[in-house]
């Protein structure tokens, strides 16, 4: 299991667009990947569970990851998050 946390620059949060590409990212690997903010958690390769937790700029979030390519995976996904979040 991987996980690491980040803090959201966006200025907008995880809003619509950033959302749909956080999903397409997360759907690129066989592991399950969870996104964590204040104790609630949803499954980061369902758009709907993922805009439900309203995530908003300055906002810490967890990701964990776990499974056969988790490695590549938390990479990846760390990297996307830097990148457009």
């Amino acid at each position: 299991m991987k996980e690491f946390k980040y803090t959201v620059t966006d200025p907008e949060g995880i809003h619509a667009r950033p959302a749909g590409e956080l999903v397409k990212k997360a759907k690129e690997f066989q592991s399950s990947i969870t996104i964590t903010k204040d104790g609630k958690s949803a499954d980061v390769k369902r758009l709907f569970a993922l805009m439900g937790l309203a995530i908003k700029q300055g906002q810490e979030v967890t990701l964990t990851i776990e499974g056969a390519d988790e490695d590549t995976a938390a990479a990846a996904m760390e990297e996307f998050m830097k990148a457009n979040l």
